[in-house]
C-alpha cells in the first residue's frame, strides 16, 4: 500500500434507532433513494457502531480501503507512525482518534447525551468521551417541521426533574427542558460530552466527534415507534447510574447559542478556491474541520499530518503520488501522514465541495 498518496475508501453506512438517508444516497448520485434504518454514512472510521440486536454485523461502521477488503483499523496498526505521525502516536496512541459522519435525519433524533472525557474513563475506562460539533448541510421540510436542533438545558432543570420526565416518559416535558433552535446551511454547533441533545428531522449535518458510540438516550420508544432497547438507553450503566452522563448547568438561550454556535473562519480565498475552517483546536483538542470550495485547481499540503477527506459535492480530478484519480460526490478518502502534496481540480462548471477532517491537537 502507497503510504505517499490518499487512499479511497469504501462508503460505511451504518443501523441507528432512527431513519433517514435518503439525501445521503442523493450525494451519490441515486435519484430514489429512501428512508431507512441506515441514516449515516462513517468517514474515516476505525469505530464499530454498539448497535443490541446486530451481533452479527461486527464490522459495522467500519471503513474499508477500496477493493483490498482491508479495514482502516487494522491498515493503521501495520505502521501507526507512518501512517498517523509519530507525534500522533506519542500523544493519542494508535488510533486516530477521530470519526466524522453525514446525518441524514428523516425523524427527530432522541434524546440524548454523551459523556465527556471524565465520565467517559470512569464509567467505560475509554481515553475518548463523544464530544461533537455538526456543520449543517441543508435540509428538508418534514411533516411541516422545518429543520432544527434541541441543545443544552434550561435554567432550573434538576437531575431530579429530569429522571422523573424519563421515569414517567414524559417527552414534552422533556423537549420543553432544552432549548431548540432553527438551523440554517452553514451554521456550525459544539456539542460537549454531558449536554444534552436532539437533531431534528430533516436535518442534514456532517458530524465530526471523538471516536466513540457512547449514547445515553432518554426515549424508550422513537417519534416513529420503534422500541429501544434497555442497554441502547443505558450503554450497560444501569437506568440511574446513567444519568451521571448529563452537565445540569442551565444556560439561557442566548448564552447556549454564543456557546455552542461556533462561526466559520475563512483561511484562504484565491479566484480558484475558498478554504475554511469549520471547527479547529483553539475551540476543542478533540478535532479540527475544515472545508475547501474548489472552483478550479488547489494544492493539498500534506504537513505530516493524517486527515481525512469527503467530496460532498462536484467532480473532478484528484493528482498525487499514485497518479491521477476522477472524483465525483460521496467519495472519500485517508490520508496518511506519510502522503506527499497533493492536487483537487474542478470539472468545469462543477464546483467541488470537498471537507478535510483532522484528529486531535497534538
Amino acid at each position: 500500500m502507497n503510504n505517499n498518496a490518499p487512499i479511497l475508501l469504501t462508503s460505511a453506512r451504518a443501523w441507528r434507532t432512527y431513519i433517514g438517508g435518503s439525501q445521503i444516497d442523493a450525494i451519490h448520485g441515486i435519484a430514489d433513494g429512501k428512508d431507512t434504518q441506515f441514516p449515516e454514512e462513517w468517514i474515516m472510521s476505525t469505530v464499530v457502531a454498539r448497535n443490541a440486536g446486530r451481533e452479527d454485523y461486527p464490522d459495522e461502521g467500519l471503513s474499508f480501503l477500496d477493493r483490498e477488503g482491508t479495514s482502516l483499523r487494522d491498515y493503521i496498526a501495520q505502521d501507526p507512525s507512518s501512517v498517523l505521525g509519530s507525534a500522533h502516536v506519542e500523544k493519542v496512541g494508535e488510533t486516530t482518534g477521530v470519526l466524522v459522519k453525514i446525518i441524514d435525519a428523516g425523524e427527530r433524533l432522541t434524546i440524548q447525551v454523551h459523556p465527556d472525557k471524565q465520565k467517559a474513563e470512569e464509567l467505560f475506562h475509554s481515553q475518548f468521551g463523544k464530544t461533537e460539533c455538526w456543520h449543517i448541510l441543508g435540509g428538508r421540510t418534514i411533516n411541516g417541521e422545518k429543520p432544527c436542533i434541541y441543545m443544552g438545558f434550561r435554567p432550573g432543570v434538576t437531575r431530579e426533574e429530569w429522571k422523573r420526565c424519563f421515569d414517567e416518559q414524559d417527552i414534552p416535558a422533556m423537549l420543553s427542558c432544552l432549548h431548540r433552535f432553527d438551523v440554517q446551511p452553514g451554521e456550525t454547533y459544539l456539542i460537549k460530552g454531558g449536554v444534552p441533545h436532539a437533531i431534528g428531522a430533516g436535518c442534514l449535518l456532517i458530524e465530526i466527534q471523538e471516536p466513540t458510540d457512547y449514547t445515553i438516550r432518554t426515549e424508550r420508544i422513537t417519534p416513529a415507534g420503534l422500541r429501544i432497547a434497555d442497554f441502547m438507553c443505558h450503554q450497560g450503566l444501569g437506568f440511574d447510574r446513567m444519568f451521571d452522563c448529563f452537565h445540569y448547568d442551565g444556560l439561557t438561550k442566548e448564552e447556549a447559542y454564543a456557546s455552542w454556535c461556533v462561526p466559520t473562519k475563512v483561511l484562504e480565498r484565491t479566484p480558484e478556491y475558498v478554504r475554511s475552517e469549520i471547527i479547529g483546536h483553539s475551540q476543542t483538542p478533540c478535532f479540527r474541520l475544515e472545508r475547501y470550495d474548489i472552483s478550479g485547481s488547489c494544492t493539498i499540503p500534506a504537513g505530516n499530518v493524517f486527515c481525512g477527506l469527503y467530496i460532498f459535492a462536484g467532480t473532478g480530478r484528484m493528482v498525487s503520488d499514485a497518479g491521477t484519480q476522477d472524483i465525483r460526490a460521496g467519495m472519500q478518502f485517508f490520508v496518511p501522514a506519510a502522503s506527499k502534496n497533493f492536487s483537487i481540480t474542478a470539472d468545469s462548471n462543477v464546483p467541488l465541495t470537498v471537507f478535510r477532517c483532522f484528529g486531535p491537537e497534538v
